[in-house]
């Protein structure tokens, strides 16, 4: 019986050690600034044009509004789109063909479409290269 005891407790404690040194997940900070890296922060406005916008990317907190390869909105929301951390399906409730900071944006899941939450837009600050 020991001689399977003490291989069995030489593994356990030779993979916790491996697993307290692997890196942790990153935080959405750091993916946010990784996308932003080498971008110049400009003056914050109010409204973008939602059909320059090519790509978004969300954040528990933040959208990120992707116009083309040289531009970068960065939208921090007033309250939390907690659903967009997970992957959930954004839908934006604008008034005309435009992002404007207070619209309304909802989350669904993209299993069974249930809502997973909501927020609203905040200003628009310009990232470029």
């Amino acid at each position: 019986m020991i001689r399977f005891a003490v291989p069995l407790l030489v593994l356990a404690t030779a993979a916790t050690g491996f697993a307290s040194e692997q890196k942790s997940p990153r935080s959405d900070e750091d993916k946010i600034a990784l996308e932003l890296k080498g971008l110049t922060p400009g003056k914050p406005q109010n409204c973008v044009r939602s059909d320059r916008i090519t790509q978004t990317q969300g954040f528990e907190k933040e959208i990120l509004f992707i116009e083309g390869r040289n531009k970068v909105w960065r939208n921090i929301t007033r309250g939390s789109c907690a659903g967009l951390k997970h992957d959930d399906i954004p839908i934006f409730r604008t008034f005309g063909r435009q992002y404007c900071s207070s619209d309304l944006v909802h989350t669904r899941s993209r299993t069974g479409g249930m809502m997973t939450g909501s927020c609203s837009l905040g200003e628009f600050i310009p990232y470029t290269k």
